[in-house]
């Protein structure tokens, strides 16, 4: 944990997805006194079927879910939110300037066990 999970309208080829995720790494890697970084996983999935607002316009949108385990204080994931949100709008705001976008993101905290397995987190302990 955490994951970063952004869903995509296939109508925004031109958007560099993955430039955007090494932002968003980079961007909680700012964090690393709470994010660790041997868990930290991006990745983005393209939508060709979906259906925006009542579908006469080629609109676009992007959403990011953030997940992460317990533990952390409400200060900590606003910030977290604050600052992953304000690089993903940076990333799109030429975009946003040129046509109809939507950007939205949500921050999930599991509160149940999570089942893990994950021997990366040993190469950053050196």
């Amino acid at each position: 944990m955490p994951h970063v999970i952004i869903e995509y309208t296939d109508n925004l080829k031109a958007a560099s997805i993955p430039k955007l995720l090494k932002t968003i790494n980079t961007t909680l890697l700012n964090h690393q006194d709470i994010i660790p970084i041997g868990g930290l996983r991006s990745r983005a999935i393209e939508l060709s079927d979906y259906l925006v607002a009542d579908g006469t316009q080629d609109d676009a949108f992007v959403h990011a879910t953030l997940k992460i385990g317990k533990g952390r204080t409400e200060e900590e994931k606003k910030r977290l939110g604050d600052d992953l949100f304000r690089a993903i709008e940076q990333h799109f705001s030429t975009i946003y300037k040129d046509r109809y976008l939507a950007l939205s993101m949500e921050i999930y905290e599991f509160i149940s066990p999570t089942y893990k397995l994950n021997n990366i987190h040993q190469r950053y302990k050196k």
